[in-house]
Formats: structure tokens, C-alpha cells, sequence
């Protein structure tokens, strides 16, 4: 389990800004990964605030902006633990759409089977 924790400041000119935190005053600074698609994004910065809280930035790339709904997942590298994500619904209006959130499901469905995989194998 990911002893750090993030939550959304702002998106603002096309960049996800955030703060990772953890409560550890000994842990170092955080692998963080932005996916999308299992694909990783350039371009993320993580700056060091001091007290264990880091400043993120993630540069949202035009090209993944397309009609319907993208999801960006915001892992620990270390344990692979989602901490957070980015929804991204564009295109027509999409009230009350549910196809965020299945997408959303599906990502974590993917990390679920890959952490019980791996799970699996340290534990024979």
C-alpha cells in the first residue's frame, strides 16, 4: 500500500495540478506515474514543498483530447497504487454519463489484476 496521497489544486492552460502528501516524515521523495491508456505522459514534474508534501504537475498532451471520455491514472511507480485520476469527457454533452465511471472501473480492474498477479507469485 502507496504511503502517499494525492489531491487535485486546479487544472489550469492545459496542465493537472495537484499535491502528493504522506504522513511519513522519513519517506523520500515519491515515484509518481501518469498513464493513459497503460501508456505513460511526458513531461510530469514533481516539485519538493518541504514537510513531505510535493507539488504535481501533469501537461495534459492535445493529442489524447478526442470525443468521449479518457482517463488518466496517477500511480505510485513503487506499489503500483492508484492514487488518483483524470476524467476527461469531451465531444457532445454527456449528462448523468456513466461511461466515465466504466472507464474509470476498467483501469482499476486492469491494476487489480496485476497487483493479484503479482501477488500471486511473491506468495509462492
Amino acid at each position: 500500500m502507496s504511503q502517499y496521497s494525492v489531491s487535485k489544486t486546479r487544472l489550469f492552460e492545459g496542465v493537472w495540478e495537484g499535491v502528493v502528501s504522506t504522513s511519513d516524515d522519513s519517506a523520500g521523495q515519491p515515484q509518481i506515474d501518469a498513464t493513459h491508456q497503460e501508456q505513460p505522459l511526458p513531461n510530469l514534474r514533481l516539485t519538493d514543498d518541504g514537510h513531505g508534501k510535493w507539488t504535481l504537475r501533469i501537461p495534459i498532451p492535445a493529442n489524447l483530447l478526442a470525443d468521449g471520455v479518457q482517463t488518466i491514472l496517477i500511480r505510485d511507480s513503487s506499489t503500483h497504487e492508484t492514487l488518483d485520476s483524470i476524467v476527461i469527457v469531451s465531444g457532445e454533452p454527456l449528462s448523468e454519463d456513466i461511461r466515465a465511471e466504466m472507464d474509470l472501473l476498467r483501469a482499476e480492474l486492469d491494476m487489480l489484476k496485476r497487483a493479484f498477479r503479482r501477488h500471486c507469485l511473491e506468495t509462492m
